[in-house]
């Protein structure tokens, strides 16, 4: 509920506060006191748009301050999700900068705009009588039906069901144009599939070969090399083998005289092992050295191949080459697998669509239950406010589609004459007659659902006599389940409130300034026997306004 509003310099308020109670509060004031002017203020810290407009002294800022208790409305998992501390006594406040700059704050946590709107929806519901195309929505229509009808849980596990089905179509939308384009491109990317396998590419091959041509092209450079350095090894007058043996011979007979001796003799032993080691792969390499015109063809070939394959892929080497194998590899199982990966999404949004419309035909059976009790209440309300022949015809259609709140259509159809053809709230209802039909909805679903703070503004615009009466007790029932604030110009509804505030205008030096004060029981009397007579109050008005309170 409302607590408290406090507005500084906005519009033609300088300063004020005000605490509001729990109960029917009732507003009144002349026309063009200012009345409006609260709710601008009230609507400017529940995230409206500002402007410099809005200040009454552009040269400083403009502040405007609400103090809700929200302990009955289940919001601390809205706080958390967007990130906000939760007080039971929860402060917004607005300030509008004089560069023309807004800011915005809950519980002193600077917030955007979206939060203060999704917090309104949560808070206050400002009504007035121009705001009665609501009741043409097929959504406001089935919020009040589904109130009467419970389903509120219904409908939560019913939205999880269909945002979890959306998931699911979404995806199998995704794998179908997969598909699609998979198989536009699957018989080409076969061919260069099995291209790629059937050249039965290796890591490493492409250097090996390169190598192994590189050889053949020198063959007869390297022949003759290698026997040259044979010939220097082996020669049996001037060879490196035969000089090594003499050397060898040489230095054993001195090895035993001396320490260097015997190293020297060692070393040399070494470098002919070495040597010998060395001359036995010469003759090896020398005999291996075979010019094979196919093998040098071959390779040749085999490389060409390799060469080509790498420019078909834009690659420059085997390693890349089997990266793209790789992923031709993937395409073509993708497609291959596509069906049954299709097939069993298919299956899921089956097992989901199963249980959705079970919670759907709840949901559904629920609203068709409801529809007797929600069209007798409306038409006994409607009677007792002057609308004795209002008739209503509310049926529920079963869609084959799947909505945000199950798979109904609804036609909720009025008559507000006997033997009048039913049609739609906005074709067939008077201004008059759309405001008393929302009064009715709303003391329904005060009956039936959490309300927030509702703020009526002059919807009893119209009406006078026993039906402006009604229209007070309406208001008195359902302050008994939430807080309900009215503006009114009629002294019968201004009676029946708990509290009672005015709004009036005062000059101060040359500058006019609207004011609110709640009234003592005395101004009370004298506020509605002003309703009722006008400035000059009479005797009769005074007594009348008295019997009214009482």
């Amino acid at each position: 509920m409302l607590k408290q509003l406090s507005i500084n310099n906005y519009a033609l308020i300088n300063s004020l506060a005000i605490d509001f109670s729990e109960g029917l509060s009732i507003i009144t004031g002349e026309t063009g006191a200012g009345k409006s002017i609260l709710l601008g203020a009230l609507g400017l810290v529940l995230g409206n748009r500002a402007d410099l407009s809005s200040l009454k002294d552009t040269s400083q800022k403009c502040v405007v301050e609400a103090k809700i208790s929200i302990t009955d409305y289940n919001l601390q998992d809205f706080f958390e999700e967007v990130d906000l501390d939760y007080e039971a006594e929860t402060i917004i406040r607005r300030e509008i900068l004089p560069s023309g700059k807004s800011r915005a704050f809950v519980n002193d946590t600077p917030v955007v705009l979206s939060v203060l709107n999704q917090l309104r929806t949560r808070l206050i519901d400002v009504h007035s009588q121009h705001q009665t195309m609501q009741l043409s929505d097929a959504t406001f229509q089935f919020s009040i039906l589904d109130a009467l009808a419970d389903n509120s849980k219904r409908i939560a596990s019913y939205k999880r069901g269909y945002q979890q089905y959306n998931q699911l179509k979404k995806e199998l939308l995704r794998l179908e144009e997969e598909q699609q384009n998979a198989n536009q491109q699957y018989d080409y990317n076969l061919h260069l599939f099995k291209e790629l396998e059937e050249a039965k590419i290796q890591a490493d091959e492409q250097e090996d070969l390169e190598i192994t041509l590189e050889k053949l092209n020198n063959i007869e450079e390297i022949k003759l090399n290698l026997s040259e350095a044979l010939e220097i090894s082996i020669n049996e007058e001037i060879g490196i083998q035969n000089l090594l043996n003499t050397l060898e011979s040489r230095l054993s007979k001195i090895a035993n005289f001396s320490k260097e001796y015997q190293e020297i003799s060692e070393r040399v032993v070494s470098v002919k092992i070495e040597i010998d080691d060395i001359v036995a792969e010469l003759e090896t390499a020398n005999e291996n050295v075979d010019f094979n015109p196919n093998e040098a063809e071959q390779i040749n070939d085999r490389l060409q191949l390799l060469y080509n394959l790498q420019k078909k892929h834009y690659v420059s080497s085997n390693k890349e080459l089997l990266v793209v194998f790789e992923e031709l590899s993937q395409k073509v199982a993708q497609v291959i697998s596509a069906e049954d990966i299709i097939n069993q999404k298919k299956k899921e949004i089956q097992e989901v669509t199963v249980k959705l419309d079970k919670v759907a035909d709840l949901i559904s059976k629920a609203r068709i239950s409801a529809i007797p009790k929600l069209t007798k209440e409306l038409q006994t309300l409607l009677t007792d406010l002057g609308m004795g022949n209002a008739r209503f015809s509310i049926k529920i259609k079963p869609s084959k589609s799947y909505f945000l709140n199950g798979k109904d259509e609804l036609e909720f159809l009025f008559s507000a004459n006997k033997g009048g053809n039913f049609g739609e709230l906005k074709k067939v209802a008077s201004g008059g007659e759309l405001s008393r039909i929302m009064l009715s909805v709303k003391k329904v679903l005060s009956e039936n659902t959490q309300l927030p703070t509702i703020i009526f503004d002059e919807i009893d615009t119209g009406v006078s006599g026993e039906v402006s009466n009604k229209i007070a007790a309406i208001m008195q029932q359902m302050s008994n389940n939430m807080q309900v604030i009215a503006i009114t110009h009629l002294p019968q509804i201004a009676a029946k409130g708990n509290n009672h505030y005015k709004v009036y205008k005062k000059e101060i030096n040359g500058a006019t300034t609207t004011n609110l004060k709640q009234l003592t029981k005395e101004e009370r009397v004298v506020e509605i026997a002003e309703m009722l007579s006008g400035k000059n109050i009479s005797d009769s008005a005074i007594t009348h306004a008295k019997e009214l309170l009482n």
